[in-house]
């Protein structure tokens, strides 16, 4: 099957569009407290990880962006997801209408400057295929290490609301 995701390259990382071999680490990642406590608030199935998945795939056809499979070069593991998305959610101040970015990797690839190299690549695809979109994201008000990324990648803090029934903070880029 074809994809309309492109290939992203940086000096450690690939960034490519989701395939069914990454099925397994896929749904490993989503099962996994440390990548589901800020995001989902619960584990997710392997069937629903299968369906996280193919949304992911969907988004590029319907939006012309979305998420990447991370891939560490050196070793043809996949770290994790990092990209950008428009989920139309139900959000006071909205965000809809921009490209709500985001990044989950594997424990054994945090620490490691992986996320950061991703959405540095994936910030710079942006710029250059969605110029006129602005870039935000939603961090749990106690993901600390995210919050510090999200400054890092030249995020500032908009505004406050819930999400997934937990404080959160809503951010825009640039």
């Amino acid at each position: 099957m074809t994809s309309t995701t492109p290939v992203l390259e940086t000096e450690r990382l690939t960034l490519r569009a989701h395939s069914f071999s990454d099925l397994d680490a896929f749904a490993r990642l989503w099962s996994l407290p440390e990548a589901t406590r800020f995001t989902t608030g619960r584990a997710l199935s392997r069937e629903e990880a299968w369906r996280r998945m193919a949304m992911h795939r969907g988004m590029w056809d319907l939006m012309g962006f979305g998420y990447f499979a991370v891939i560490e070069k050196s070793t043809g593991a996949f770290l994790g997801d990092a990209g950008v998305q428009e989920c139309r959610r139900e959000l006071s101040p909205s965000i809809e209408g921009t490209m709500e970015a985001g990044w989950v990797f594997l424990p054994e690839a945090h620490g490691k400057g992986y996320a950061r190299e991703a959405m540095e690549a994936v910030f710079k695809w942006c710029a250059s295929a969605q110029p006129d979109m602005e870039i935000t994201c939603i961090i749990d008000e106690e993901n600390t290490p995210s919050q510090k990324l999200a400054a890092r990648l030249g995020f500032a803090e908009r505004a406050r609301t819930d999400f997934n029934e937990r404080p959160a903070i809503i951010y825009w880029r640039g």
